[in-house]
């Protein structure tokens, strides 16, 4: 490897780390950067490789492009949550996507509750609209509004049978 090439492959990477410090400190990462493009890539332009668990397709974790962080929760628990340092921070450095998670006193659930909700994150990041994850919360929102619907639609039955019932009782007993 000449001195030359590892010049280039050192300002490309200058030039990664200052767009990513940028964006960081804004705390936006920009979806329009000659970095991140509509194919599942990384920054440096090597593709993502995916893990396929069951019939969804996430993108796959590298340990190496995460940054993990331990502190202190909060919320309800009192002294036992607030004193310990079991509510894990995690960010992926390549997107900028935090996660923090803090749903249970195990470091280690917590991790792993972290990891499962990063790659979801990072997979509508990545995807955007096509992401299992958008498609699958679209169509429960339509399951839902049908659903929805077909109550208010039994409901206007029920009122109309009983509004029937009730004028045909009051034109009998006005007819006898």
């Amino acid at each position: 490897m000449s001195s030359l090439d590892v010049l280039g492959s050192m300002s490309r990477l200058i030039m990664f780390v200052r767009y990513m410090y940028n964006g960081l400190a804004s705390g936006v990462a920009r979806n329009n950067s000659p970095w991140l493009s509509s194919v599942a890539k990384t920054p440096l332009g090597t593709p993502l490789r995916v893990a396929i668990a069951g019939k969804k397709d996430l993108v796959h974790l590298e340990e190496d492009e995460l940054k993990e962080q331990f502190v202190r929760g909060s919320g309800p628990g009192g002294q036992a949550t607030n004193k310990t340092s079991n509510c894990v921070v995690l960010k992926h450095i390549p997107s900028g996507i935090v996660v923090k998670c803090h749903q249970t006193r195990s470091v280690d659930i917590n991790r792993k509750r972290a990891r499962e909700i990063m790659q979801q994150k990072l997979d509508v990041f990545y995807k955007g609209e096509r992401s299992d994850i958008l498609v699958r919360k679209k169509e429960a929102e339509v399951k839902k509004q049908d659903k929805r619907r077909r109550v208010n639609e039994n409901l206007q039955r029920k009122r109309l049978f009983k509004e029937a019932l009730l004028a045909q009782t009051t034109s009998a007993n006005d007819s006898v």
